[in-house]
């Protein structure tokens, strides 16, 4: 039964963190825009965004040492762990203006100060760290990081990870004290209450079955209230699909060209938690180590402190795993049902091409408790089995696609934006780094659907963003000023405040 019909600017599909941040920059740039929200679950930030599902926080390319490859030559290309410290910073400078101007309060329930390592073991992996380490430590991104192979140093920066570990092979790690851990998933809330405050609707347990063009070039979204079973009609001048892995389906229903030929494959994580109080009191820092040969760039083996209700918490993972749901509450249909004439053969040279990955999965989804413990052990030699549980983490839909660089079918392991010719609909798509540049993506968003409006923003978007339209490697003197604003703004500890000041 259809029970009524609305019509709207603004339509944002799913209430995570990337429609909750396109949702708070457009309520700053056009307060008058009227704004709807779908989310299909009970309240915000329940999927990727969601605290105990989000693989990584803080992505700054501090520790990950995915960001830094190294080239045939021996070099080290660090031009994306800039790229993404850019974004990350981007959207720091966007959390304190929010903070600043009383949108949003207690930063310290979403952001807390923390170390980034890396942390490595064989001569290999030492020396790839040292040249690693040269090339990043002279960017002024970068000021502050510290390497050492000392054993006594470590001891000093992982003292939990160097307890009761053999002498017998060469370790290196470096460390950077102006990392950060950050809740998206309290962010994600704190946004949307704070959207509602502004009469944005949001409207929970409403699930988005269909989405068409209509002929005065509206777009009509079919909505299902799970609560008592009615479709709606609503229409919108502009709608963003930020679903998650569930953006996929509703970006082939549009219809439109650019959503063609786009594939999506399945990953999901399992994380290790700590729950003795005792061990988790030993260890304050993310630690990144290397992936394993054949592993995702999103399964990069890390041991991370994290606060999650203001509490303490020590998660290790992700291990990979397969399920072919796109979103943790979809269906077992969703990766069969995602295939479809246009891009059936991109889906199948991509299952051609990625062998070595599905024997990696394969691997990953028979490992025992036991088996997962000896990973961990690479990381904390001394980790009791009675000490860890296993938690399900989030899925994530990995794009594949036609690219020039590598053919058809093509495997992406980065976010994506598509979006229409005529800036009327976007989708996200994609996972890592995903949360921690959502600013900068958000952004992009608005400059390919709303050019017409982006110059008369730009001293706003200034205001949000002092970095705004600037490439802060150009100046490294802005890069302080904003360390020393944002980390003063967001309640990061006065140490650290002095440290990136100096």
């Amino acid at each position: 039964m259809t029970n009524r019909q609305t019509k709207t600017d603004v339509i944002l599909i799913g209430a995570g963190i990337m429609s909750a941040t396109l949702g708070t920059l457009l309520k700053e740039l056009v307060p008058d825009w009227r704004i709807t929200v779908f989310e299909k679950l009970a309240n915000a930030g329940e999927e990727s965004s969601n605290e105990w599902n989000n693989a990584g926080t803080g992505h700054a390319a501090l520790c990950e040492l995915n960001y830094t490859a190294e080239k045939p030559d021996g070099s080290i290309d660090i031009s994306k762990a800039i790229k993404i410290n850019e974004q990350f910073q981007v959207s720091m400078q966007f959390w304190s203006y929010l903070v600043n101007s009383n949108l949003i309060r207690n930063p310290q329930d979403f952001i807390m100060p923390l170390p980034h390592i890396s942390f490595v073991h064989g001569e290999q992996d030492v020396n790839f760290l040292k040249k690693r380490f040269e090339a990043l430590s002279s960017n002024p991104l970068f000021k502050g990081m510290e390497f050492s192979d000392d054993p006594a140093k470590l001891i000093e920066w992982i003292p939990l990870m160097m307890k009761d570990r053999p002498s017998n092979e060469p370790i290196a790690a470096t460390k950077i004290d102006s990392g950060t851990d950050v809740n998206f998933g309290a962010l994600t809330r704190m946004l949307v209450d704070h959207l509602k405050s502004k009469n944005v609707g949001i409207h929970y347990n409403h699930s988005v079955n269909d989405i068409k063009r209509t002929s005065d070039g509206l777009w009509e979204l079919k909505v299902r209230n799970l609560d008592n079973g009615t479709v709606e009609h609503h229409r919108a001048k502009f709608v963003f699909i930020g679903g998650g892995g569930g953006s996929l389906h509703l970006l082939q229903k549009s219809g439109i060209p650019e959503g063609k030929h786009i594939g999506g494959f399945p990953v999901s994580g399992i994380f290790m938690a700590c729950n003795n109080p005792e061990v988790i009191e030993q260890h304050h820092a993310k630690v990144y180590g290397k992936a394993k040969v054949g592993a995702p760039p999103m399964s990069v083996p890390h041991l991370d402190t994290r606060y999650i209700d203001n509490k303490k918490t020590l998660l290790f993972g992700p291990f990979a795993g397969f399920s072919p749901k796109f979103l943790k509450s979809g269906s077992m249909f969703d990766l069969v049902t995602s295939v479809k004439p246009d891009n059936v053969l991109t889906m199948l040279a991509a299952g051609a091409k990625e062998m070595s990955l599905t024997k990696y999965l394969i691997q990953q989804v028979m490992l025992s408790k036991e088996q997962r413990m000896e990973e961990l052990r690479e990381f904390i030699p001394d980790a009791r089995i009675e000490d860890w549980d296993l938690v399900i983490a989030g899925q994530r839909v990995q794009v594949i696609k036609d690219t020039e660089a590598g053919g058809k079918g093509t495997l992406q392991f980065g976010t994506e934006v598509i979006s229409a010719a005529d800036g009327s609909i976007a989708a996200l798509l994609g996972a890592s780094p995903g949360a921690s540049t959502a600013v900068s993506v958000m952004l992009e968003v608005m400059k390919k659907c709303f050019p017409q409006h982006i110059n008369a923003w730009e001293p706003k978007l200034k205001e949000m963003i002092p970095s705004y339209g600037v490439s802060l490697m150009t100046k490294p003197e802005l890069i302080e000023e904003i360390h020393a604003s944002t980390a003063q703004t967001l309640g990061l500890s006065e140490e650290l405040l002095l440290q990136l000041v100096h």
